[in-house]
């Protein structure tokens, strides 16, 4: 069942994601080759409760596996659900940072995927790719589309450019809870699934592959990987219809200012 926002509800909502833009601004600033991973997380826990909020991920259950961290931290062939460790990211590598953010009874939630360094022509291009992608789905968020529309954009998008889409994965609709209806793919056809409606809100997320869309779980039963081994990227914003068009609700600017300084 799809649950639809109040504007009350929108507002709250954009009241966890500015802290968590905030929260991925200062990650941004951490993220370089020599720092461990788990630095990222413990800063990440850090500012979201000196911020009186809660990270929506710490603690998540699914059956009787616990998330044990605030993010979600991916490298390289990892495509999601990777955990913060002593890995020490070096110079080639990309990483995923995914946040979540609840307070005052809702959530939002988004991820952007980093070069750390310099990285090969070919992964910069599998970010800027799967970052567009992101936006070419959002763009078909309006009232009388429908879910299958964004989630072709993105299959168009990527797959003209010999990308693998992710099938096992998807984006989601979320508020008071983290994960609620609809699920949101990033493959689909045009004109197919739920309507979308005032008042929607979901996140939509692009797990793309460089090589095949092929992926498999480790046995710690959270983290993904890419079956041949090749890089994934992961981009995601939560959006809300409001007055029949996609607002983005979470925002990346932060992350972009962290990024303009260390240039």
């Amino acid at each position: 069942m799809i649950i639809y926002k109040s504007e009350q509800d929108m507002a709250a909502i954009r009241a966890s994601a500015l802290i968590l833009g905030l929260v991925h601004g200062e990650v941004a600033k951490m993220i370089e080759p020599g720092i461990a991973t788990q630095k990222l997380d413990d800063r990440a826990k850090e500012f979201i409760f000196d911020n009186k909020a809660y990270p929506s991920f710490l603690n998540y259950k699914v059956g009787d596996r616990v998330f044990p961290a605030a993010l979600c931290i991916s490298i390289n062939d990892v495509v999601v659900h990777g955990f913060p460790s002593n890995y020490v990211l070096k110079e080639g590598d990309i990483i995923s940072v995914d946040c979540g953010v609840y307070l005052n009874g809702f959530h939002a939630d988004s991820a952007y995927t980093y070069p750390v360094g310099t990285v090969k022509p070919e992964v910069e291009a599998l970010l800027n790719a799967t970052k567009e992608s992101l936006y070419q789905g959002i763009e078909q968020v309006l009232v009388g589309n429908r879910i299958g529309d964004i989630g072709a954009a993105i299959q168009e998008y990527t797959e003209k450019r010999g990308y693998g889409v992710v099938r096992e994965l998807v984006g989601h609709g979320l508020g008071k809870s983290l994960h609620e209806d609809p699920q949101v793919p990033n493959h689909g056809k045009r004109g197919n699934g739920p309507l979308i409606k005032n008042g929607l809100v979901i996140a939509i997320e692009p797990m793309i592959n460089m090589g095949s869309k092929a992926v498999y779980q480790d046995r710690d039963g959270w983290t993904i990987r890419t079956k041949d081994g090749k890089p994934s990227a992961h981009f995601e914003h939560t959006v809300g219809v409001i007055n029949g068009k996609p607002e983005i609700l979470t925002t990346f600017k932060y992350i972009e200012q962290a990024l303009a300084l260390a240039r």
